[in-house]
């Protein structure tokens, strides 16, 4: 399949895609800075970099984007038409390492929690925060 835009336009639009600070991390943060919580972003210590992190709770939260991530079931998961071998090999190792990450943060003690881009669409985003904060605090 022949990708619609010019090669500079695709580079372009892919430049412009945030690895962190994205929107969806600004709201949850936002909203946990909100409720009182105060937290370390992006920490390069732990494995993935983790977008939160609670040590006085002991928590890890991940906010990942349905597409770059996987999210299983999601209808903003949806693999590319063009350059398919690249995207499944690209997408499939993200989804991959984040398991590998996880894994590596509960064996060190961690709680990890993964909020998903779609659970912070208009009509979920208030039930997730709270849910969120409750799954936070109620470990502590």
């Amino acid at each position: 399949m022949v990708d619609k835009v010019r090669k500079e336009v695709r580079s372009y639009n892919m430049s412009r895609i945030r690895s962190k600070d994205t929107k969806p991390e600004i709201l949850v943060r936002s909203y946990l800075f909100s409720k009182g919580l105060r937290f370390r972003k992006n920490d390069k210590r732990y494995p993935g970099s983790p977008d939160v992190v609670l040590p006085k709770y002991k928590t890890i939260v991940f906010v990942h984007g349905c597409f770059w991530h996987l999210h299983d079931g999601c209808k903003y998961a949806v693999m590319p038409k063009s350059n398919v071998d690249f995207w499944k090999k690209k997408l499939y190792r993200n989804k991959e390492r984040d398991e590998e990450n996880q894994k590596e943060l509960e064996e060190m003690g961690w709680n990890v929690i993964t909020v998903w881009e779609c659970e912070l669409k208009k009509d979920k985003v208030e039930q997730t925060l709270e849910d969120l904060y409750t799954q936070i605090t109620s470990e502590h």
